[in-house]
Protein backbone atom coordinates (compact mmCIF):
# COMPACT_ATOMS: atom_id res chain seq x y z
CA UNK A 1 0.00 0.00 0.00
CA UNK A 2 1.22 3.47 -0.87
CA UNK A 3 1.29 6.55 1.36
CA UNK A 4 -1.33 6.81 4.10
CA UNK A 5 -2.78 3.42 3.15
CA UNK A 6 0.34 1.75 4.48
CA UNK A 7 -0.74 2.68 8.02
CA UNK A 8 -4.19 1.11 7.67
CA UNK A 9 -5.08 -2.40 8.77
CA UNK A 10 -6.54 -4.92 6.35
CA UNK A 11 -7.91 -8.42 6.75
CA UNK A 12 -7.95 -11.31 4.27
CA UNK A 13 -10.78 -13.84 4.17
CA UNK A 14 -10.27 -17.61 4.01
CA UNK A 15 -10.52 -19.15 0.55
CA UNK A 16 -14.07 -19.30 -0.82
CA UNK A 17 -15.69 -20.31 -4.13
CA UNK A 18 -15.08 -17.76 -6.88
CA UNK A 19 -18.28 -16.09 -8.08
CA UNK A 20 -17.02 -15.57 -11.62
CA UNK A 21 -14.58 -18.29 -12.68
CA UNK A 22 -15.63 -21.93 -12.27
CA UNK A 23 -13.54 -24.40 -10.29
CA UNK A 24 -11.49 -21.62 -8.67
CA UNK A 25 -11.24 -20.36 -5.13
CA UNK A 26 -10.92 -16.71 -4.20
CA UNK A 27 -9.69 -14.63 -1.28
CA UNK A 28 -10.74 -11.08 -0.49
CA UNK A 29 -8.96 -8.27 1.32
CA UNK A 30 -11.06 -5.89 3.45
CA UNK A 31 -10.24 -2.62 5.13
CA UNK A 32 -10.62 -2.92 8.90
CA UNK A 33 -14.35 -2.16 9.44
CA UNK A 34 -13.44 -0.16 12.56
CA UNK A 35 -11.61 2.38 10.39
CA UNK A 36 -13.17 5.83 9.98
CA UNK A 37 -13.74 6.20 6.26
CA UNK A 38 -13.45 9.71 4.85
CA UNK A 39 -14.03 10.77 1.25
CA UNK A 40 -10.25 11.10 0.87
CA UNK A 41 -9.63 7.55 2.12
CA UNK A 42 -12.38 6.19 -0.14
CA UNK A 43 -10.79 7.90 -3.15
CA UNK A 44 -7.31 6.65 -2.24
CA UNK A 45 -8.59 3.10 -1.93
CA UNK A 46 -10.53 3.37 -5.21
CA UNK A 47 -7.30 4.51 -6.83
CA UNK A 48 -5.66 1.37 -5.42
CA UNK A 49 -8.25 -1.00 -6.87
CA UNK A 50 -10.73 -1.25 -3.98
CA UNK A 51 -14.53 -1.35 -4.30
CA UNK A 52 -17.42 -0.73 -1.93
CA UNK A 53 -19.92 -3.35 -0.79
CA UNK A 54 -22.28 -1.79 1.71
CA UNK A 55 -20.08 -0.13 4.33
CA UNK A 56 -17.06 -2.31 3.52
CA UNK A 57 -14.15 -1.65 1.18
CA UNK A 58 -12.55 -4.67 -0.46
CA UNK A 59 -10.51 -6.01 -3.35
CA UNK A 60 -9.58 -9.51 -4.57
CA UNK A 61 -6.45 -10.93 -2.98
CA UNK A 62 -5.94 -14.29 -4.66
CA UNK A 63 -2.43 -15.73 -4.45
CA UNK A 64 -2.17 -17.33 -7.89
CA UNK A 65 -4.95 -15.66 -9.90
CA UNK A 66 -4.94 -12.04 -11.09
CA UNK A 67 -8.00 -12.24 -13.33
CA UNK A 68 -9.98 -9.52 -11.48
CA UNK A 69 -8.59 -6.27 -12.86
CA UNK A 70 -9.83 -2.87 -11.60
CA UNK A 71 -10.95 -0.65 -14.49
CA UNK A 72 -12.07 2.94 -14.95
CA UNK A 73 -13.31 4.72 -18.08
CA UNK A 74 -11.73 8.06 -18.96
CA UNK A 75 -15.09 9.81 -19.12
CA UNK A 76 -13.82 13.11 -20.47
CA UNK A 77 -12.51 11.30 -23.58
CA UNK A 78 -15.31 8.76 -24.03
CA UNK A 79 -16.92 8.73 -27.48
CA UNK A 80 -20.13 6.88 -28.28
CA UNK A 81 -19.85 3.92 -30.65
CA UNK A 82 -22.59 2.88 -33.09
CA UNK A 83 -24.07 0.24 -30.77
CA UNK A 84 -24.11 2.76 -27.91
CA UNK A 85 -26.09 5.17 -30.07
CA UNK A 86 -28.55 2.39 -30.88
CA UNK A 87 -29.07 1.72 -27.16
CA UNK A 88 -29.71 5.40 -26.48
CA UNK A 89 -32.19 5.55 -29.37
CA UNK A 90 -34.09 2.52 -28.04
CA UNK A 91 -34.48 4.31 -24.73
CA UNK A 92 -35.23 7.85 -25.85
CA UNK A 93 -38.65 7.51 -24.22
CA UNK A 94 -37.04 7.26 -20.78
CA UNK A 95 -36.42 10.11 -18.34
CA UNK A 96 -33.31 10.18 -16.17
CA UNK A 97 -33.66 11.45 -12.60
CA UNK A 98 -30.86 11.95 -10.08
CA UNK A 99 -32.37 10.83 -6.79
CA UNK A 100 -31.28 10.44 -3.20
CA UNK A 101 -30.36 6.84 -2.37
CA UNK A 102 -33.32 5.51 -0.41
CA UNK A 103 -34.45 2.20 1.06
CA UNK A 104 -38.00 2.29 -0.25
CA UNK A 105 -40.40 -0.31 -1.63
CA UNK A 106 -40.23 1.21 -5.12
CA UNK A 107 -36.52 0.51 -5.43
CA UNK A 108 -36.52 -2.77 -3.54
CA UNK A 109 -39.29 -4.27 -5.65
CA UNK A 110 -37.35 -3.60 -8.85
CA UNK A 111 -34.16 -4.97 -7.26
CA UNK A 112 -35.98 -8.10 -6.09
CA UNK A 113 -37.50 -8.74 -9.52
CA UNK A 114 -34.13 -8.23 -11.19
CA UNK A 115 -32.25 -10.64 -8.90
CA UNK A 116 -35.03 -13.23 -9.10
CA UNK A 117 -35.07 -13.23 -12.90
CA UNK A 118 -31.44 -12.56 -13.83
CA UNK A 119 -29.33 -14.01 -10.99
CA UNK A 120 -31.02 -17.14 -9.67
CA UNK A 121 -27.67 -18.94 -9.94
CA UNK A 122 -25.79 -16.30 -7.91
CA UNK A 123 -25.05 -15.81 -4.23
CA UNK A 124 -27.48 -12.85 -4.09
CA UNK A 125 -30.48 -15.13 -4.67
CA UNK A 126 -32.99 -15.16 -3.12
CA UNK A 127 -33.13 -11.39 -2.53
CA UNK A 128 -34.13 -10.00 0.85
CA UNK A 129 -34.75 -6.49 2.11
CA UNK A 130 -31.85 -6.81 4.55
CA UNK A 131 -29.53 -7.88 1.74
CA UNK A 132 -30.69 -4.88 -0.31
CA UNK A 133 -29.84 -2.53 2.56
CA UNK A 134 -26.53 -4.08 3.55
CA UNK A 135 -25.24 -4.37 -0.02
CA UNK A 136 -26.13 -0.98 -1.50
CA UNK A 137 -26.02 1.52 1.34
CA UNK A 138 -23.40 2.88 3.70
CA UNK A 139 -23.29 5.67 6.26
CA UNK A 140 -20.16 7.29 4.86
CA UNK A 141 -20.46 7.23 1.05
CA UNK A 142 -21.92 10.03 -1.10
CA UNK A 143 -24.39 7.74 -2.86
CA UNK A 144 -27.20 8.64 -5.23
CA UNK A 145 -29.50 6.77 -7.60
CA UNK A 146 -29.34 7.54 -11.30
CA UNK A 147 -32.83 6.31 -12.14
CA UNK A 148 -34.62 5.83 -15.47
CA UNK A 149 -38.40 6.17 -15.74
CA UNK A 150 -40.93 5.48 -18.47
CA UNK A 151 -43.49 8.09 -17.51
CA UNK A 152 -43.75 7.27 -13.79
CA UNK A 153 -42.72 3.63 -14.00
CA UNK A 154 -39.25 2.91 -12.59
CA UNK A 155 -37.25 1.02 -15.23
CA UNK A 156 -33.64 1.07 -14.04
CA UNK A 157 -31.48 2.21 -11.13
CA UNK A 158 -27.74 2.79 -11.25
CA UNK A 159 -26.44 2.96 -7.67
CA UNK A 160 -23.65 5.52 -7.93
CA UNK A 161 -21.04 6.92 -5.55
CA UNK A 162 -19.69 10.41 -6.14
CA UNK A 163 -15.96 10.75 -5.49
CA UNK A 164 -13.33 13.42 -5.85
CA UNK A 165 -12.03 12.44 -9.29
CA UNK A 166 -15.06 10.65 -10.68
CA UNK A 167 -18.07 8.52 -9.92
CA UNK A 168 -18.21 4.83 -9.09
CA UNK A 169 -20.76 2.55 -10.76
CA UNK A 170 -21.51 0.55 -7.66
CA UNK A 171 -24.38 -1.61 -8.96
CA UNK A 172 -27.26 -1.47 -11.43
CA UNK A 173 -30.60 -3.24 -11.49
CA UNK A 174 -33.42 -2.88 -13.97
CA UNK A 175 -36.67 -4.21 -15.39
CA UNK A 176 -35.78 -7.83 -16.26
CA UNK A 177 -38.48 -8.21 -18.94
CA UNK A 178 -37.12 -5.37 -21.08
CA UNK A 179 -34.05 -7.14 -22.48
CA UNK A 180 -34.30 -5.41 -25.87
CA UNK A 181 -33.60 -2.07 -24.22
CA UNK A 182 -30.12 -3.12 -22.94
CA UNK A 183 -30.77 -1.19 -19.75
CA UNK A 184 -27.45 -2.19 -18.18
CA UNK A 185 -25.55 -0.58 -21.06
CA UNK A 186 -27.93 2.38 -20.99
CA UNK A 187 -27.23 2.96 -17.30
CA UNK A 188 -23.47 3.05 -17.86
CA UNK A 189 -23.84 5.44 -20.80
CA UNK A 190 -25.93 7.77 -18.65
CA UNK A 191 -23.39 7.58 -15.83
CA UNK A 192 -20.68 8.56 -18.31
CA UNK A 193 -22.83 11.42 -19.53
CA UNK A 194 -23.38 12.58 -15.95
CA UNK A 195 -19.66 12.30 -15.24
CA UNK A 196 -18.93 14.53 -18.24
CA UNK A 197 -21.57 17.05 -17.18
CA UNK A 198 -19.91 17.35 -13.75
CA UNK A 199 -16.45 17.71 -15.30
CA UNK A 200 -15.23 14.55 -13.53
CA UNK A 201 -12.50 12.50 -15.15
CA UNK A 202 -13.33 8.85 -14.40
CA UNK A 203 -16.15 6.36 -14.19
CA UNK A 204 -14.98 3.48 -11.97
CA UNK A 205 -16.51 0.24 -13.23
CA UNK A 206 -15.17 -2.27 -10.73
CA UNK A 207 -13.45 -5.44 -11.92
CA UNK A 208 -12.94 -6.55 -15.49
CA UNK A 209 -12.56 -10.30 -15.90
CA UNK A 210 -11.63 -11.16 -19.47
CA UNK A 211 -12.77 -14.79 -19.30
CA UNK A 212 -16.05 -14.14 -17.49
CA UNK A 213 -19.13 -13.42 -19.61
CA UNK A 214 -20.60 -11.50 -16.68
CA UNK A 215 -17.66 -9.09 -16.46
CA UNK A 216 -15.96 -9.01 -19.88
CA UNK A 217 -18.42 -6.41 -21.25
CA UNK A 218 -16.65 -3.59 -19.40
CA UNK A 219 -13.85 -3.44 -21.97
CA UNK A 220 -16.28 -2.04 -24.58
CA UNK A 221 -16.14 1.41 -22.97
CA UNK A 222 -13.02 3.12 -24.30
CA UNK A 223 -10.66 4.64 -23.49
CA UNK A 224 -10.41 2.53 -20.37
CA UNK A 225 -7.63 2.20 -17.82
CA UNK A 226 -6.66 -0.94 -15.91
CA UNK A 227 -4.91 -1.10 -12.54
CA UNK A 228 -1.90 -3.38 -12.73
CA UNK A 229 1.33 -3.56 -10.71
CA UNK A 230 0.18 -0.60 -8.56
CA UNK A 231 -0.33 1.70 -11.55
CA UNK A 232 -3.12 2.72 -13.89
CA UNK A 233 -2.48 2.31 -17.61
CA UNK A 234 -4.61 2.53 -20.73
CA UNK A 235 -5.85 -0.82 -22.02
CA UNK A 236 -4.69 -1.40 -25.59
Amino acid sequence: MKGELGSKQFFVTPAHTCSYLPLRNARTMFLDPRETITSELYQDLADSGFRRSGGHLYKPNCASCKACIPVRVIAERFILKKHHKRVLKKNNDLEIRIEAAADSAKYYNLYSNYISERHVDGDMYPPTREQFRSFLFSQWSDTFFLSAYKKNKLMAVAVTDKQRSGISAMYSFFEPYEAKRSLGVYSILKQLEYCQALGLKYLYLGYWIKNSKKMAYKAQYRPIEIYSNNNWKTLD
